[in-house]
């Protein structure tokens, strides 16, 4: 592997490792590289550049503009020579399938419980499934599909009689 190319990889991997300390403004415990929203980065060493490719949630998330800022100022903060760009990528459509396993646990750890992992279609029944974050059930019931946000439901637990919400899946 030639010299450019070694140099491109471990940036990239950088870049990834940084990703991880910059944190969801909803979801405080859940990285930007485990919600799964950041699909490309794109490294030119010859300009120093870095393009950063960021998928939203949902394109009527309010805090695009926050975590576009945010991780341009923590790429820089570790590497202050490149120049960064976030280009927000309405093209690929994100899922919440691709929530990585750290951030399922990590919702649940915020006693948000994470959503199922489905293929195909999605249907009410399929939002309706939540474990309970706290105990883990599967006893329970979808009190509203609207929660305080538009990406989370709130749903009862019959074994530990506790209100919870659930990320939705998309």
């Amino acid at each position: 592997m030639n010299d450019l190319k070694q140099d491109i990889i471990q940036t990239e991997s950088i870049v990834r490792e940084t990703l991880e300390q910059v944190m969801d403004p909803e979801i405080r415990a859940l990285s930007v590289i485990d919600l799964g929203i950041i699909p490309q980065i794109d490294v030119d060493e010859d300009n120093a550049s870095i393009v950063i490719y960021m998928t939203p949630t949902f394109s009527g998330c309010p805090a695009i503009h926050i975590m576009q800022s945010m991780i341009k100022d923590k790429v820089h903060e570790i590497l202050p020579d490149y120049a960064v760009d976030v280009k927000v990528d309405f093209e690929r459509q994100w899922s919440s399938n691709l929530i990585t396993d750290k951030g399922r646990e990590a919702l649940k750890n915020f006693e948000l419980a994470p959503p199922i992992k489905f293929e195909g279609e999605l249907d009410l029944e399929k939002l309706k499934d939540a474990a309970c974050p706290r105990c883990g059930s599967h006893n329970t019931t979808m009190q509203s599909p609207f929660g305080p946000t538009l990406c989370r439901s709130i749903h009862y637990c019959y074994d530990c009689k506790q209100s919870f919400q659930q990320f939705k899946p998309v």
